[in-house]
């Protein structure tokens, strides 16, 4: 009875221990939740977050603007047809201050240079389409800075993780192993958020440009065949619009000078030599 005893005891001794040493041999694993992870970054997270917030802004207003439907919308292409089959240009010209958009701009800039002839016409055709192309250029651009910032502001977090890991490294040695690798966690995730911004603002900035040049491409198909054949020499002379032409004769041609060595015109003094 007493040695029955003794090894009951000894189970239940050793059923007590058994945890506690199990605890011992394999701890708990911790699974970081995502703000955790971020959080270890350091402070070169905030930048990185401030340009992931930029370039979502930046590519789905890029997409906005670069659709063809927008720079050439159906209804204000088939109406300016409409007009010039009518020969009403200044009804055009209305249309176009009324209905703003690339197309409109483009066509506002053109009919008003009509009376200037083919070569004014046309150069002002390519100054407009310049002028919108830049602006949609502009901003899509600002995604290829993005793309190349963030990878050099997650390198930055990752020089300063380094610098950290190794001065808890000479201070405490290696028998703290959790500030050192709270360290190094640092240089991971800033580095791996830089590139995790970088690479789709590289991809949005190639598709965004591409997509720009073939909405610009099918603007100008639609004013080329807009001006195919058309008769300059029936607008010499006519100013369509409504800005100001500030160019004028030269005043010495309508109120000329008279003066009694010369007879009238333009009279200019002889320089005085020095």
């Amino acid at each position: 009875m007493i040695l029955a005893l003794m090894l009951a005891f000894a189970g239940a001794a050793m059923a007590q221990d058994a945890p506690a040493a199990a605890e011992n041999a394999a701890p708990a694993v911790h699974n970081k939740t995502l703000f955790e992870t971020l959080h270890e970054g350091g402070w070169v997270m905030i930048p990185i977050g401030l340009c992931s917030i930029l370039t979502v802004y930046l590519i789905i207003d890029g997409v906005r603007k670069t659709s063809p439907k927008r720079l050439v919308p159906p209804e204000q292409g088939e109406a300016l047809k409409n007009f010039f089959r009518s020969a009403d240009y200044v009804g055009a010209y209305n249309y176009c201050k009324e209905n703003p958009s690339p197309l409109t701009r483009t066509m506002e800039t053109a009919i008003s240079l009509l009376g200037d002839g083919k070569e004014a016409t046309e150069d002002g055709i390519v100054s407009q389409l310049a002028k919108e192309n830049s602006q949609m250029q502009t901003q899509i651009s600002y995604l290829s800075v993005i793309g190349v910032c963030t990878p050099m502001i997650g390198l930055l977090g990752t020089v300063t993780g380094m610098i950290k890991a190794f001065a808890t490294l000479g201070s405490a040695g290696i028998g703290d192993p959790s500030s050192l690798s709270a360290a190094i966690g640092e240089v991971l995730v800033a580095t791996a958020s830089g590139l995790f911004i970088a690479i789709p603002a590289f991809g949005a900035f190639y598709f965004l440009r591409n997509r720009a040049a073939g909405s610009m491409h099918h603007l100008q198909d639609l004013i080329h065949n807009l001006f195919r054949k058309m008769p300059y020499e029936s607008f010499q002379g006519i100013h369509i619009g409504e800005s100001e032409i500030y160019a004028a004769v030269p005043n010495w041609e309508t109120t000329p000078e008279q003066h009694p060595e010369t007879g009238g015109g333009f009279h200019a003094e002889p320089a005085v030599p020095q």
